[in-house]
């Protein structure tokens, strides 16, 4: 990850949490203690926080609410993709085994699909995706073949959400779609926003199978939009923290349930 974007998900989780440890920043950037150390010295240089022992903390009054408010657009995505990131690691580790050179994919957007990022570094495969975040890195850090729909974009969820149905989509045609959500429950793939709901159906109406990517938090309930039933997954991968009664229920509508062990980064003393 480059520095820039460390100092970006930084600023946000600093803004949102008001302190983090070392060890709270090696897990949310994935850069050793030293590395952290540094990055928490910069970023108090930059007098974005108060470097204190064993981490930083946010500076108070006006502005840490002029630092929350630059941070407001972007919040949502860059907090949320740095929440269970082991666990969304390994869960986009495992889909990426699913792939082979010159398939045709459908990544949706989201903070767990966005992981498959790291994996797709040595790929060949042609990829359209919402995610606008996942597109750049894909044209800058690899050779795969990358396609976007148009429409517009939605800053917090970081996502290009095509109003009409009449767009450039509806001639892609892929063997798998990669999907998260904010909630998978018995009426099966959740969503919270109309339009997001309705842009994740008129892609998956583009693959012929659907990979669910959700970690153990997915399974609380959340959203009121039903995306598609569980009859419509074919396969879902999550951690192995995920709730045994979600694992029954999935595994009892007939869903291929992938369960998979995150592998915790070595930590040193802050």
């Amino acid at each position: 990850m480059r520095e820039r974007q460390r100092v970006e998900i930084v600023r946000n989780l600093l803004a949102a949490q008001g302190f983090l440890s070392i060890a709270d920043l090696m897990a949310a950037t994935g850069v050793s203690a030293a590395s952290a150390r540094r990055d928490a010295g910069r970023l108090a240089e930059a007098g974005y926080g108060e470097r204190v022992y064993g981490g930083i903390q946010a500076l108070g009054g006006a502005f840490s609410r002029r630092m929350a408010q630059a941070s407001l657009e972007t919040q949502a995505f860059d907090v949320s993709r740095t929440i269970n990131i082991e666990a969304k690691r390994a869960i986009a580790r495992r889909a990426l085994e699913m792939c082979v050179d010159n398939d045709v994919i459908i990544i949706n957007g989201g903070t767990t699909t966005f992981q498959m990022a790291e994996f797709l570094r040595n790929t060949r495969l042609k990829i359209l995706t919402n995610s606008y975040p996942l597109a750049e890195f894909l044209i800058r850090e690899t050779q795969n073949r990358v396609a976007l729909p148009g429409g517009e974009v939605y800053r917090d969820q970081k996502l290009i959400v095509a109003p009409f149905d009449d767009d450039a989509i509806q001639h892609y045609s892929a063997r798998i779609m990669f999907m998260s959500a904010i909630s998978i429950g018995p009426l099966g793939v959740i969503e919270g926003d109309p339009l997001i709901a309705r842009a994740e159906t008129k892609l998956l109406r583009r693959a012929d199978k659907l990979v669910v990517l959700a970690d153990s938090s997915k399974f609380a309930q959340r959203g009121s939009l039903v995306v598609c039933p569980l009859s419509r997954i074919h396969a879902l991968i999550t951690e192995e923290a995920a709730p045994v009664e979600a694992l029954a229920m999935l595994r009892d509508a007939g869903v291929e349930t992938i369960v998979v062990h995150p592998e915790p980064r070595a930590t040193e003393a802050a």
